[in-house]
């Protein structure tokens, strides 16, 4: 499967979906911080996902159930920038484990990761949307059952392109 993000909409190859980008939009430097989005075409290799609210389910790609002390660390001072972790942890990250829904699933988008440049941007995922679409901290986000469709279909070989 592969999708296409342009114009806040996420396509795939049967649907049309509307997507909430980074509230600053789309750049092709992208910084830690920034709020934009990522331009490029991108692969998943791993989804997060809370089986509390989903229950057990049989991804195509490596998942992980999301724990309570889990988290995605974004300082660029860290040696696990942009690498998930677990808290407690000592430096700046993202709880994983969160009350709202926006990461009840979570694929990680491969942005910044072979090699990992500090700074150059971290916790880009795919995840589920804000009921109003609001804008993102440099994600993706689309409804919450169009994103458990896409996530079931997804393999190692899916790319997301992210066009300006």
């Amino acid at each position: 499967m592969n999708l296409l993000v342009k114009n806040n909409n996420l396509i795939t190859n049967a649907k049309k979906l509307q997507c909430a980008i980074g509230r600053n939009g789309l750049t092709n430097n992208k910084k830690e911080g920034d709020l934009c989005t990522p331009v490029g075409t991108f692969k998943f290799n791993n989804i997060y996902y809370r089986k509390d609210k989903l229950g057990i389910i049989d991804f195509r790609i490596r998942s992980s159930i999301i724990q309570k002390n889990d988290g995605w660390c974004d300082d660029p001072e860290s040696e696990l920038y942009n690498k998930y972790i677990q808290f407690p942890f000592n430096k700046s990250a993202e709880h994983l484990y969160r009350n709202d829904r926006s990461y009840d699933i979570v694929c990680v988008i491969n942005y910044n990761t072979t090699p990992v440049i500090p700074g150059e941007g971290s916790a880009i995922f795919l995840h589920v949307a804000k009921p109003n679409f609001e804008g993102t901290e440099g994600c993706i986000a689309i409804e919450r059952e169009e994103l458990l469709e896409i996530a079931c279909n997804l393999t190692y070989d899916s790319e997301i392109v992210i066009e300006a």
